[in-house]
């Protein structure tokens, strides 16, 4: 039986640490990769300088992460998709409340995946790369095609358009970036913000038109480009995200929808040494206060909205969609691209800590990544 390392969190606020860690067999539907490249996203930062504030439910020691790429070491008993030596790229859900499990963490040598949540790669295509999709692409599909989200159309190869057109908020961040590529192959047209080193970038995704959200007009400046055009609804990333689309839906026509995928406070503060001792009630006041002020703002405007939870797609037809029937293909046929490109900051389980570190941050038009060898 192989041997497996992780880097192990072992109680709220803790740093990582890295050390020996179970080698866990598949369950029917489950895959283990052996990962070749791990990436890192906000929510592993969160959990870390957030202790028991978000993630209650996860059981310590933990070993957190959500995006892997490697190659399958062995397959469950009812697992048709993939065969060992595959190289795949999955999403490791294991601080889900229903799992919570340190076997299907990312951050490790070997992690435990749902074989509905995992996909092949092309060998064209680096580990490196590849681990920048899973997360992002996860969130990015909650919001725009689960039913109780914008439920739009779904990608293909050949999507017909659709006369609707998509706002997405913070479109050079990860989950922005595949939110427009992914709407874009459904056939949906991409209006999108970014800062304006970063214009180009997005309408190589696919944007049509794209405008600073630094600027005090920019909410303006949308709801004319949205004159005679049809909102199919609009996907939120950032801090300031939520407001600035509640207000553009609602002078819009169309599924005055947003999809939220930010809070709209920073936890960033939690991991500063010197934050005291007053720091998470502060910061769950402004929550609370924030949260409140967007429920009044999109009620007052007739905007729905909804928060996305990047992983209720594994209990849904969004799994297999994405990363069975449209992933797979776009990717070997280089319809799809693993954005934003992996910035590599260490090629061990002891770089994870220092990859958290420089993504908490702040990065931009880019995703942290280490390799493992």
């Amino acid at each position: 039986m192989p041997t497996n390392t992780a880097a192990w969190i072992k109680a709220g606020h803790a740093p990582l640490d890295v050390g020996p860690a179970p080698y866990t067999l598949p369950g029917r539907d489950q895959i283990v990769v052996r990962n070749h490249a791990i990436a890192v996203n906000p929510l592993e930062w969160i959990i870390q300088v957030a202790g028991n504030l978000t993630y209650r439910w996860l059981s310590y020691p933990a070993v957190i992460g959500s995006d892997v790429a490697g190659e399958v070491a062995e397959v469950g008993s009812a697992v048709t998709r993939f065969r060992v030596g595959d190289r795949v790229l999955g999403h490791a859900v294991g601080t889900d409340k229903d799992s919570n499990s340190a076997a299907e963490g990312a951050f490790q040598l070997y992690t435990v995946v749902l074989e509905r949540m995992a996909a092949p790669i092309p060998g064209t295509l680096a580990f490196e790369d590849a681990a920048v999709l899973p997360l992002a692409v996860s969130t990015t599909a909650c919001g725009l095609f689960q039913t109780d989200q914008l439920g739009l159309a779904h990608p293909s190869a050949k999507a017909a358009p659709t006369g609707q057109t998509l706002l997405v908020w913070g479109g050079s961040t990860s989950v922005g970036s595949n939110a427009i590529q992914l709407a874009v192959a459904a056939g949906y047209e991409v209006i999108a913000t970014a800062s304006p080193r970063n214009f180009g970038y997005v309408k190589a995704l696919g944007a049509s038109q794209v405008f600073d959200y630094n600027r005090p007009d920019v909410v303006a400046e949308i709801v004319a480009a949205f004159n005679g055009r049809t909102l199919a609804g609009a996907i939120a990333f950032g801090t300031t995200s939520a407001a600035s689309c509640i207000r553009i839906a609602g002078a819009c026509q169309g599924n005055r929808f947003v999809s939220i995928a930010t809070p709209p406070v920073s936890f960033a503060r939690l991991g500063e040494p010197g934050r005291g001792r007053f720091a998470v009630p502060r910061l769950i006041a402004r929550l609370i206060g924030a949260n409140v002020a967007l429920q009044f703002g999109s009620r007052r405007r007739g905007v729905r909205t909804k928060y996305i939870f990047g992983t209720t797609l594994k209990a849904n037809e969004v799994s297999t969609l994405i990363y069975r029937d449209f992933l797979p293909g776009a990717l070997a046929e280089d319809r799809y691209h693993a954005v934003p490109n992996p910035a590599v900051v260490g090629h061990s389980l002891h770089d994870i800590q220092h990859a958290l570190d420089i993504q908490r941050k702040g990065v931009s038009a880019a995703k942290v990544v280490v390799t493992l060898d």
